[in-house]
């Protein structure tokens, strides 16, 4: 593969293609409930955002089970 012209372009093509963290295996998939604002608020930021895969280190299938039950939570109002 050749290099990018600039170094500009360089910079961010190399932003871009970091690898994912490291997989995160220490939390089961049944504790993953809108009942449980605890383990919810480890994916969000103090601001309310959910946070990236990239970030977190989860599966595709976890993340999206997370993103759906914050947003359960969101409802019934146990998360800001």
């Amino acid at each position: 593969m050749s290099e990018p012209k600039t170094i500009q372009r360089r910079i961010n093509f190399r932003k871009h293609n970091k690898s994912m963290t490291t997989k995160r295996l220490d939390l089961p998939f049944e504790k993953i409930s809108y009942q449980n604002p605890e383990v919810l608020t480890k994916f969000t930021t103090e601001t309310g955002r959910i946070l990236p895969r990239k970030v977190t280190g989860v599966s595709a299938k976890m993340h999206r089970a997370i993103t759906r039950e914050i947003k359960r939570a969101r409802a019934v109002n146990l998360l800001p």
